[in-house]
Parts: C-alpha cells; structure tokens; sequence
C-alpha cells in the first residue's frame, strides 16, 4: 500500500470534515491509503506551545510524513482569502525536505472551507498550491467532467474542493461537496499510482 498524506488544519471542525471525505477518496484507489494528519495551531502567545500529541484525532504531521507519502492533499480553512497560519507554520518549517527534494514529481491537490460563498475559497487554494508547487509537486484539480462542478450550489472549484458552511453546522457537507472531496481524493491517489507503475 501506498500512502497519500492528507493534511489539514481545522478550528471548528469544517475543514477536518472535508479531509474525511478526501480519504475516503483516496482509500476507494486499490493499493493506496489515506495517511490524516494535522497540524497545531499557531499561539498569539510566542513562548506558547501545543503538546506534541493532540487530546484528540489525528495526529500532527511532522516532515518525514511528505517524505514517506507518494502524495498530498492539503486543507485549510479559509483567512482572508488565505490559508491558516499554522498550515503555513508547518510548510516553512519543510526547507530540508524542499532542499533534498523530497516531494518533487509526487501528485498534490488542496481543498479549503469558508463561511460563505464569496469568502476566498479559490484564492487559499492557490495560495496552498504556490509552496507545493515550490516543492516540486505536480498539482491535480477538480475537472469539469466531475458533474458536481456544475450542478452544486454550495462548494467546489476546479483548483480543488471546497465547502461553505454558511455560519450552519460547520460539518455538514452538503452531497456535492462530499461528492467533489472524495473525488479529490480519488484523483490524486490514481495520480500517484499511475506514477509509481
């Protein structure tokens, strides 16, 4: 079995909900796993620290984790159009696995939650995608063939999937945007054994 490194970073619980469905994408592929991990949140506080292993869920991602994955999809929820800081705390602290090369050539696709409709999906994909492209990874999107692209009135893209929670329960997925992440998911893991063969 291959893994696929699913990371994200979740406040309220959207954007983790988003990253359930992408492993169950991926773990749909024969051959290929879902390796879900986190990261902590950053402290406005900067002595502060997170334990090392969370109260609950899945545990943190360290960097060896992109080194032993045949590839990534990265989630955050949205901040000013944004992704999270502690995501971007994580990727900055991934300089050695960028030096060696470590991900170039592996598949990479990204997925991001907002509030609303018009809260920066599309740009805190791209903003995910800048760094994963710096490493070297060949970026996988939703196309337009998935049919939820064009028929869903809540989340999705073609740079990647997307959830609107509109200020709801922040963890339910309309069948679109659970639809869209699982093929994500699907997506990248069929990437990275097409690879790999």
């Amino acid at each position: 079995m291959a893994d696929i490194l699913v990371l994200y970073y979740s406040r309220k619980g959207a954007t983790e909900a988003l990253a359930r469905e992408v492993c169950n994408g991926v773990d749909a592929v024969p051959g290929m796993s879902s390796r879900l991990r986190t990261v902590p949140r950053i402290s406005a506080v900067t002595a502060a620290a997170e334990d090392s292993v969370p109260e609950s869920g899945p545990p943190y991602a360290t960097p060896s984790d992109l080194v032993e994955c045949a590839g990534l999809i990265m989630g955050s929820p949205t901040n000013f159009g944004n992704m999270s800081a502690s995501l971007k705390h994580f990727l900055d602290g991934t300089v050695s696995e960028w030096f060696k090369g470590s991900a170039v050539g592996k598949p990479a696709g990204v997925f991001a939650s907002t509030s609303s409709l018009h809260g920066g999906q599309e740009t805190t994909l791209i903003t995910m995608a800048l760094p994963l492209l710096h490493h070297g990874m060949l970026l996988v999107g939703l196309p337009y063939t998935e049919p939820e692209l064009t028929t869903t009135t809540t989340g999705g893209t073609p740079y990647g999937a997307t959830h609107v929670s509109w200020n709801r329960d922040p963890d339910s997925l309309s069948d679109d945007e659970k639809k869209l992440a699982r093929a994500l998911g699907r997506r990248v893991a069929e990437v990275a054994r097409r690879l790999a063969d």
